[in-house]
C-alpha cells in the first residue's frame, strides 16, 4: 500500500498546476491532503475521480478558504472518521481518518504558531492530540498518521538550526513534544530509512529558499510501532512543485 501525503496550500491552485496529472504517476493508493482551503463543493471532484480516486472524503474548516484536510482513495475504506470529536480541534478542519482491514490512515494538519495567540492554540492542540492518539491506539494499533506537523524534530531537519532556535516550528518545547510523540509508539518512517541531511518538505517563498534548498522537514509519515516491519519504503518527493510543501510517501507491505 502506497500512502502519499501532501500539504497543497490550496487544492484548487494546486490542481491548476497539474497536480492531478502528476499524482497519477505516483500510483498512490491513499492520498492524504492538508490545507485544502476549500469545501468539497468548490472543487471539481470529477477530475479527482478521473485521476483514479473515486472515494473522496473532505473535512473543511468552518472559516471559508482556510485550513482543511481530505483523503482520496482508490478503494473504499470500511469507515471514515471526520475530526476527533474535540471541538477546539475540529472547527478548523485538521483531522480525518480512513480505516481499512489491517491499517488506519490519518491526515493531520497541526496548527502553526504564527503569533502568540496561535502559538498557545498550537500548544493546546498538541496536548489534546497526544491524549487523543493515546486512546486511539488502544482501539486501532495499526495506525499511520501522515501530514503537516509544523515542527522540525532534530537539527538535521532544518537548514539553519542556530538562527531558528527561537522560531515557532523549532522551539525546544515543540521539538520535545514531537520527540515524545515518536517515543510514545511511533516511527518517523523517513528517518527510519534515511539518515542523510538536506531533506526537507517545506520552503519559504522568500529569498529563493527552494532553489537554494533552505528548507524545513515539517511533514511526516508516522507509522505505529506494530507496523515497523511492514515499512518497505519512505521517500520525500521534492520535484513536485504544486505548493510551498512537497509530497512524501510511505509504502507498507500490508
Amino acid at each position: 500500500m502506497k500512502i502519499l501525503s501532501y500539504n497543497v496550500n490550496g487544492i484548487r491552485a494546486a490542481m491548476r498546476k497539474d497536480m492531478l496529472q502528476w499524482l497519477q504517476t505516483t500510483k498512490a493508493d491513499v492520498v492524504c491532503i492538508q490545507e485544502t482551503k476549500a469545501n468539497e463543493e468548490q472543487v471539481d471532484t470529477d477530475e479527482i475521480t478521473t485521476a483514479g480516486y473515486p472515494f473522496q472524503y473532505w473535512f473543511s474548516a468552518q472559516k471559508k478558504g482556510y485550513s482543511g484536510v481530505a483523503i482520496f482513495c482508490k478503494k473504499e475504506p470500511k469507515h471514515v472518521e471526520y475530526g476527533t470529536g474535540i471541538e477546539s480541534m475540529d472547527f478548523e478542519g485538521r483531522n480525518i481518518r480512513v480505516d481499512y482491514d489491517g491499517v488506519s490512515i490519518m491526515s493531520l494538519y497541526l496548527p502553526s504558531g504564527t503569533n502568540n495567540a496561535r502559538l498557545e492554540h498550537k500548544f493546546e492542540f498538541m496536548d489534546l492530540f497526544q491524549n487523543y492518539v493515546n486512546e486511539l491506539k488502544k482501539e486501532i494499533p495499526n495506525l499511520v498518521i501522515t501530514g503537516d506537523f509544523n515542527i522540525c524534530h532534530e537539527e538535521i531537519d532544518i537548514h539553519n538550526p542556530k538562527s531558528n532556535k527561537n522560531t515557532s516550528g523549532f522551539l525546544p518545547v515543540e521539538r520535545e513534544w514531537i520527540g515524545n510523540f515518536i517515543n510514545n509508539g511511533f516511527i518517523d518512517s523517513f528517518r527510519h530509512l534515511n539518515k542523510e541531511p538536506d531533506n526537507y518538505t517545506w520552503w519559504s517563498y522568500r529569498a529563493n529558499s527552494r532553489a537554494n534548498n533552505k528548507g524545513w522537514r515539517i511533514d511526516y509519515n508516522m507509522v505505529s510501532e506494530p507496523l515497523q516491519d511492514k515499512i518497505k519504503r519512505s521517500v520525500i518527493l521534492p520535484a513536485a512543485v504544486h505548493s510551498d510543501h512537497c509530497p512524501h510517501m510511505v509504502e507498507l507491505d500490508v
